[in-house]
């Protein structure tokens, strides 16, 4: 009987830690996003890095934004891609969409218009209003330097993908 307690207060205790986690880590995502938008970077960057560390997807796109720009933290289209490729895994929008570009571009991964195509494709199917728009037009822009076969794989390749939720190995400090 008491191992039963104790083995359902760990449990428990680990579901209410995973809860506050989440939530803390939805707490320095919009303040990594709030002082982003004020123009503070490097808080920026201090908020979203261990988010982004957790795995946090929203926080992998706009750390990923951060060094593709070089916005509080130092420029490097490597580092970048990884994290947009680790938030578009899952599912987020805005890092599909920039991990597109970032293809459509040959920056931090090769050159590859196909990969593009099915990057941006999945992030305007993910959301709406003019942030879809703009993925499509994105998309649209890719296409044009496509086959129609080229296209077909890249709606393929898109149709095919399944969202994961990869262990979190991010080591960004930023200090």
């Amino acid at each position: 009987m008491l191992a039963q307690r104790t083995s359902l207060g760990a449990s428990l205790a680990i579901v209410l830690w995973a809860m506050t986690a989440s939530v803390a880590s939805a707490d320095s995502v919009a303040r990594g996003t709030a002082a982003f938008q004020r123009g503070d970077y490097l808080r920026a960057a201090r908020e979203l890095s261990p988010a982004a560390e957790r795995g946090n997807p929203r926080a992998l796109g706009m750390l990923g934004f951060m060094y593709e720009h070089g916005f509080g933290v130092p420029q490097a289209y490597d580092a970048s891609a990884d994290l947009y490729y680790r938030g578009a895994m899952q599912g987020d929008p805005f890092a599909q969409a920039m991990l597109g570009m970032m293809y459509d571009k040959g920056h931090g991964v090769p050159n590859d218009y196909v990969l593009a195509y099915k990057w941006l494709n999945l992030a305007a199917a993910r959301t709406g209003g003019r942030q879809r728009d703009a993925y499509l037009r994105f998309r649209d822009a890719v296409a044009l330097k496509l086959s129609r076969n080229e296209i077909v794989a890249g709606q393929r390749f898109a149709l095919d993908w399944i969202p994961s939720r990869p262990e979190p190995d991010v080591h960004l400090t930023v200090k």
